[in-house]
């Protein structure tokens, strides 16, 4: 017996009788497709040669590799400063040569340009000395490649957009940022795993494109609200964060809902973070509405170098908010963790507390502390409860208020990141140079000016309190007077690069417990590393050379003039001598910190339920010990 076939959903290819034809489905949409602004053979030749000389530069640093004389002069002892040749073998068909000198700290400072030969990249590098050179895995090989193409792919969209020194000298903080190459020591220094093509082309600080963050509604069972004393009411941050306008059009969004306003804290999203993240990870919250999306506050923001930061371009002077996202960069995954963003607040009021009450930070140094004033976590109510589980979905959603530098700058001066001093354009000039050039200063004299603007908070902070900041290239940041000379520090990122002695100090005693729990402690031996590796290693290591090359100051005068500004300090607290050797800054080694030598060697691509840290690999001679 013949049976009529069960009729489908509309749409559905069927036979035509009894039921008529098909109801016609429209085609989608096509995607366009674009290829990565300024992505051409040329661009891509150079930037690949460039890196591939930054890769040979910063693992023979790190020991990952062994470059040897190319002739009998270059571990002579001709004239000091000069370019010696070297020569790596890599394999039967390639031999990298260069010319280099050996400079502070073991760094290893390639001629721009000698690296032959010419058509030599990193692919062709890692596909020949991945195993038998670096000794990388297989898993960690393929990785690398992958981060290695997307920073290229970086590095074109820059060049691209590239300006002279003399016309960054011109922009501001927030712009400036936009033209920075990436951390100067890590070679996969945008990576961003888990960025499509597209993702990259529109959330990077590279894009230059400014964004509106949505916002959305978290009831209070879920999200937890810390502010610093005069924040301590979220709706005092949400009154001067959004306005009387944009409040009440969120919680006139959640009484449509039927849902009561009181219950619920708000917190902006990184667009991207929303729909990789927490829809897929968050959708029973979703389902429950106990996390409503709520639209846009109207304020355009840019984002810096740490991808997750937004400084608000429309209203400089709202916070600045620091958002979690799920991708991986420079050896970790970008989130929030959540005891650290609660601690947040507190942490500030204590750094704070030790400015204010010191005349000397608070009245001679000036030192501007941008506070991460308010904070908002949301564990995610099953990884969280999982200590053992990655740390990456332990770290899924919250938000920092961090204080804006704009209104915290005299009229006439402006900022810029100590990273944005080593940067070089395409014709070879360094920012520093052109920025002494601007000042009318000698060179000796605004690189006094320089270290007499950094080294006294920090080493008051080291010293006096046992604390100290993690003052690398983003981190710090160098405010200039209206003749472009350095006068004082700022230093941004409290609660994740903080540091405490562990040995007892006075000063330490009344530290809030919360405060106590949420810091990283250290031997007082090891404290120094973080400025020694923060600062000298991970940017005046880049600095002296060039100001060597481009500014006629030796490098044994540049880290004279480091220790000099250090040995003012001593003399101007003689009190403190017993600290001056508990924290002992001039020894004669100090451990080589590695940064690239975890990812290859120690950590890979491998999750984890904590995050890496820095591995160690010998020692290297200190250049401020004999000078």
């Amino acid at each position: 017996m013949h049976q009529t076939p069960a009729a489908g959903p509309p749409g559905t290819p069927g036979p035509s009788a009894p039921f008529g034809p098909a109801e016609p489905v429209p085609p989608a949409a096509p995607v366009p497709l674009s290829v990565p602004e300024g992505l051409d053979g040329t661009a891509w030749r150079t930037a690949a040669h460039r890196l591939l000389a930054k890769m040979v530069a910063e693992f023979a640093y790190e020991e990952l590799l062994t470059p040897e004389p190319d002739d009998d002069t270059a571990e002579g002892t001709d004239e000091a400063g000069a370019f010696r040749p070297y020569r790596l073998p890599v394999s039967d068909d390639l031999t990298l040569r260069f010319r280099a000198r050996r400079t502070a700290y073991g760094h290893w400072h390639l001629q721009p340009g000698s690296l032959t030969p010419a058509d030599a990249d990193p692919f062709a590098f890692l596909t020949r000395a991945h195993r038998t050179l670096l000794g990388l895995s297989g898993d960690t090989t393929g990785h690398l490649i992958r981060e290695l193409t997307a920073t290229l792919t970086a590095d074109v969209r820059l060049a691209a957009g590239e300006l002279t020194a003399e016309r960054l000298a011109e922009l501001d903080y927030a712009a400036l940022e936009g033209h920075q190459t990436g951390h100067p020591w890590l070679v996969a220094n945008k990576g961003r795993l888990n960025f499509s093509a597209s993702d990259a082309a529109r959330f990077s600080p590279e894009a230059r494109t400014p964004q509106r963050l949505p916002w959305i509604a978290v009831h209070r069972e879920l999200a937890h609200y810390r502010g610093v004393p005069a924040l301590s009411d979220p709706a005092r941050l949400y009154a001067s964060e959004l306005g009387a306008g944009v409040v009440s059009r969120f919680e006139d969004t959640l009484r449509a809902r039927g849902l009561r306003p009181a219950d619920y804290l708000f917190l902006p999203v990184h667009p991207w973070q929303w729909d990789e993240t927490i829809v897929p990870l968050f959708a029973p919250e979703l389902a429950s509405e106990r996390i409503v999306p709520l639209g846009e506050d109207g304020d355009t923001r840019l984002p810096q170098q740490s991808i997750r930061t937004f400084l608000n371009t429309s209203r400089p002077e709202r916070h600045t908010v620091k958002l979690p996202l799920s991708v991986l960069n420079t050896l970790v995954w970008r989130g929030l963790p959540t005891e650290r963003t609660l601690a947040a607040p507190a942490v500030t009021s204590w750094v704070h507390r030790l400015r204010d009450t010191d005349p000397y930070l608070r009245d001679e140094c000036r030192v501007v502390l941008l506070g991460e004033v308010a904070s908002v976590a949301v564990p995610h109510p099953v990884y969280d409860a999982l200590p053992e589980v990655p740390y990456q979905y332990r770290e899924l959603l919250g938000c920092i208020w961090r204080e804006p530098l704009g209104p915290r700058l005299d009229a006439g001066e402006r900022a810029r990141t100590l990273a944005a001093l080593i940067h070089t354009d395409a014709r070879g000039r360094c920012f520093t140079a052109e920025l002494v050039r601007r000042s009318g200063l000698e060179p000796r004299v605004w690189l006094r000016r320089l270290f007499a603007a950094l080294l006294p908070p920090l080493l008051h902070f080291l010293y006096r309190y046992g604390t100290v900041f993690s003052p690398h290239g983003e981190n710090a940041i160098v405010v200039f007077d209206e003749r472009d000379v350095p006068v004082r520090l700022a230093v941004k990122d409290f609660v994740d690069d903080v540091n405490i002695t562990s040995g007892p100090l006075p000063e330490l005693a009344d530290m809030p417990r919360d405060v106590r729990e949420v810091l990283l402690t250290e031997p007082p031996e090891f404290l120094t590393q973080f400025i020694h590796s923060g600062l000298f290693v991970g940017v005046f290591r880049y600095l002296a050379p060039r100001c060597e090359d481009q500014l006629g100051v030796p490098e044994d005068e540049f880290w004279s003039l480091v220790r000099a500004e250090t040995e003012r300090y001593h003399a101007r607290f003689p009190e403190l001598k017993n600290r001056f050797e508990t924290f002992d800054l001039l020894t004669p080694r100090i451990e080589r910190l590695c940064l690239n030598r975890n990812r290859l060697h120690l950590d890979g691509y491998r999750d984890r339920a904590e995050r890496p840290h820095a591995a160690v690999h010998g020692t290297v001679p200190n250049p401020l010990h004999g000078v």
